[in-house]
């Protein structure tokens, strides 16, 4: 009976670990000749999936390889800071969302597609009160 036991659990650790490996992440690979907007098209669709790392990956390309498209650029930063911020990792999202809202504080603004800069004040506010919330639930505990 001990065995048994033994070797079922032996089994289990050995299916949970085969599974674990399987399903994380690796880096992808991307083909070379994928548009920004196929690239943001990928990415939407992994991000849909909560393949955040994925979706990441292909967000972080674009920066990559089209720096200079600066509307790939604004979306693939607002993507990548409001995965983090759908990951609940706050810190991190307002490092990258204030990044990108510091884009909007110059001459060439008007050039810049302006939903990112709405869109990252919002989340940014949401943020707060997230924080001012946690903040008052910890000093009345």
């Amino acid at each position: 009976m001990k065995l048994k036991v033994i070797f079922l659990f032996a089994i289990t650790v050995f299916i949970v670990t085969i599974l674990t490996v399987s399903c994380a992440t690796k880096p992808i690979v991307i083909p070379d000749n994928l548009t920004a907007a196929e690239l943001i098209q990928r990415a939407q669709e992994a991000s849909d999936r909560n393949r955040y790392n994925v979706s990441l990956q292909y967000y972080e390309t674009i920066l990559y390889r089209f720096p200079y498209d600066i509307d790939s650029v604004c979306a693939a930063e607002y993507e990548i800071a409001f995965i983090h911020y759908k990951q609940k990792k706050y810190d991190i999202a307002k490092v990258e969302f204030a990044n990108l809202l510091e884009r909007y504080n110059t001459p060439d603004e008007a050039l810049l597609p302006p939903q990112f800069k709405i869109l990252s004040l919002r989340i940014l506010s949401n943020i707060s009160e997230i924080e001012n919330r946690r903040n008052k639930a910890s000093q009345g505990a």
